[in-house]
């Protein structure tokens, strides 16, 4: 029979072998949701970019309204994860945030206010084994297009017939403009 010393010295080594492990597991998934967000930022933006280089803001706005959930569905079953975006104030309510969504777009509008730079803004957290992952969405000057405080008639029109509750607007570059959001389940990468 083992001594409650004998048990406790035990308990203590397999945590301490156990640590190296969780947080190498940690660094890879912190990686992979990174590359992750990446791969869904630059697709959107190239799409974006074509899009206003042939019909504008308006053609634009069509993109973000169907190719973004393609390209988010797209990048989630290809690696078998869930990617999408999010903001505090939402244009389409299906990207609304949950609860650690919000409190964490919270904390990066508390970091950029404290000097943060946007690029730097990100965090992740395992919960209910499902790693998670948000990376920061800065506003940037042409985004003021459709995002902006003063949009013309037109865009204002077509935001309003696809998006009749958006919230999206009235920012100004170099707000947060939302957050990507990843989330990895925990036994894929087992």
């Amino acid at each position: 029979m083992k001594t409650l010393y004998q048990k406790n010295l035990l308990g203590m080594l397999l945590f301490i072998l156990m640590v190296p492990n969780v947080h190498a597991s940690d660094k890879a998934l912190k990686a992979q949701a990174r590359s992750s967000a990446k791969d869904l930022g630059s697709s959107l933006k190239q799409e974006l970019q074509k899009s206003m280089k042939e019909g504008g803001p308006i053609a634009a706005i069509k993109v973000c309204n169907v190719k973004a959930p393609e390209i988010a569905a797209q990048i989630s079953q290809t690696k078998g994860i869930r990617v999408g975006r999010t903001a505090l104030r939402v244009r389409n309510p299906n990207n609304a945030p949950d609860a650690w969504e919000k409190t964490q777009l919270e904390k990066f509008i508390s970091r950029l206010a404290s000097g943060e730079p946007v690029g730097k803004l990100d965090a992740h957290v395992i919960q209910n084994g499902e790693f998670r992952y948000m990376k920061a969405i800065g506003t940037q000057g042409v985004c003021l297009k459709c995002h902006g405080a003063k949009l013309s008639k037109q865009v204002h029109e077509t935001i309003q017939s696809l998006y009749p509750q958006d919230q999206a607007t009235g920012f100004a570059v170099g707000d947060i403009r939302g957050a990507f959001t990843i989330t990895i389940p925990m036994n894929k990468n087992e």
